[in-house]
């Protein structure tokens, strides 16, 4: 049976434990994103099937905190409602707290505390809603590490990038411990050549937070209230200051514009595939398989080159998928096989054939031992086991019984302009090719239909349908309607070279 990934698809399951009962999560997502250029908010661009808020709000579920806390500003409305559906997703409370202006992060965090309760005084986490590959086992390291001992009042998380150019940078003290974090507007030419940067993730002792917010200041380059002068007022009162270096800088990369949006679509999707490959499935090209985080494939499925797996799509045991294939909310039976072929909200039945080439659209329902050949497009329809639509067929609106067979060029016409209607097709009917199925319609199990049949009566079971007279070849009608033109010429060619062929024959049979 397909395996159930964890909740990122790439990290261990629930790192919670009772200590995050008094623990608050912030994550901070109230930013216009301007450089994205987009009319969606930044975080609300996707990565891997899942909003950045998304996996944002799914890393911080992972800790299993007593709060979760969004704070939105732009475009609230819009931000809003994707945290009430990843709230619902994730069946927990998440608060919404609203920035009213963009007045900097120190600003973000004190209208995210407004969402907790006055007298919480466990430890804030403050998360960004642009670092989607942040997962609840580094989150979970950061608050041991803020907890670890006599505690901490402020830790931050940092990594090391070879290009620092944006974020604020760690300085440290000669004994190595955590001395400020410097924005990049802020610093000087020698603190711009630091190469350990700000991961923009804290954790924070509530009461320190909140006296601390009231002492920020907006006297900087940017003229905003800085989250990162919290550290400099610990310091300040002699409070303990921590930093965690994050070896793996993809973990708290950020995203600020499209290229870097790519970037880390294309890094995440790396770690879903890995992780696949190392539950017993086989991916033959990493570098052209995509995989959402909520797909679930089965053990030794094999996934061609050129595959697309989106959504709630589970693929089961020894499926094979591919190549140049696209499936979005689609579940596949063990041992069936999907070539070349794009399929939406359908199932595929075990030991299944599908395309090449072939579409099947929502809610199409393909049985066991099935097979939906090169050219065939489905939808809302119900195919039984063992049945066969080979090629160039559009089935829509159909119920298909089990061994059936639709002939070649077969069409059922569900629409007549203004409603849709349902074909019910029983089992072991044999359809010749080119029937037109004229909804609605029934065809009794057993029955045969001729090539070229329209079917606009039942026909009963065990009978055979032929609709038209006898053919009828009206010679010399090219000649008549059409003189002159090159198929009236090649006409009169054939019959010049058949009178010839005949004569000779003649000839030779009198000697």
């Amino acid at each position: 049976m397909p395996q159930t990934p964890p909740a990122a698809a790439v990290v261990p399951d629930s790192t919670s434990d009772p200590s995050t009962a008094s623990t608050a999560v912030i994550v901070l997502a109230a930013g216009a994103g301007t450089r994205m250029k987009s009319d969606l908010p930044k975080v609300l661009h996707t990565m891997c099937g899942r909003s950045m808020i998304g996996h944002a709000l799914t890393a911080a579920d992972a800790i299993d905190p007593g709060a979760l806390v969004a704070v939105v500003g732009h475009q609230r409305e819009l931000v809003g409602r994707e945290v009430k559906a990843v709230a619902e997703l994730l069946d927990r409370d998440i608060a919404v707290a609203v920035q009213e202006e963009q007045n900097g992060t120190g600003h973000a965090v004190e209208s995210g505390l407004k969402a907790l309760p006055d007298d919480f005084d466990g430890t804030v986490l403050v998360t960004a809603g642009d670092v989607p590959l942040l997962d609840g086992a580094t989150l979970s390291e950061l608050l041991a590490t803020h907890r670890a001992g006599a505690g901490a009042t402020v830790t931050v998380l940092t990594f090391t990038v070879a290009q620092p150019r944006g974020y604020g940078r760690i300085v440290r003290e000669a004994d190595g411990s955590l001395s400020a974090i410097v924005e990049e507007a802020d610093a000087t030419d020698e603190q711009r050549a630091i190469t350990e940067v700000n991961a923009g993730v804290y954790a924070f002792d509530a009461r320190h937070l909140r006296s601390a917010l009231q002492d920020l200041s907006s006297d900087n380059a940017q003229g905003e209230l800085y989250l990162t002068d919290v550290i400099e007022i610990a310091r300040s009162r002699d409070l303990a200051v921590r930093a965690l270096h994050v070896g793996d800088a993809a973990l708290v990369a950020g995203v600020n514009d499209r290229v870097q949006l790519a970037a880390l679509r294309k890094e995440m999707n790396r770690r879903i595939v890995e992780h696949w490959m190392r539950e017993g499935v086989s991916v033959i090209d990493p570098d052209t398989t995509w995989i959402d985080v909520s797909v679930r494939l089965g053990r030794d499925a094999t996934l061609l080159p050129g595959v697309q797996l989106y959504g709630a799509t589970l693929i089961g045991d020894r499926a094979e998928i591919g190549p140049d294939t696209t499936l979005t909310d689609v579940t596949v039976g063990e041992d069936a096989r999907v070539v070349r072929s794009h399929g939406e909200r359908s199932t595929i039945g075990a030991s299944s054939m599908i395309g090449p080439f072939a579409y099947l659209r929502p809610k199409s329902l393909i049985g066991d031992h099935a097979k939906i050949g090169t050219y065939v497009e489905t939808k809302n329809v119900d195919i039984g086991a063992h049945s066969k639509v080979p090629h160039l067929t559009y089935v829509g609106d159909a119920s298909i019984g089990e061994h059936t067979n639709i002939g070649a060029s077969s069409v059922f016409v569900n629409y007549d302009g203004v409603n849709k209607t349902r074909t019910i097709v029983g089992s072991h009917v044999r359809a010749g090719s080119d029937t037109m199925f004229v909804a609605p319609l029934h065809v009794g199990d057993g029955a045969y239909t001729g090539a070229g049949t329209v079917l606009r009566e039942d026909v009963p079971p065990g009978a055979l349908a032929i609709s038209g007279g006898r053919q009828r070849n009206i010679e010399g009608w090219v000649d008549a309607n059409r003189p002159g033109s090159a198929a009236a010429k090649a006409a009169v060619k054939a019959r010049n070279a058949a009178r010839k062929q005949h004569n000779a024959t003649e000839d030779g049979g009198t000697e």
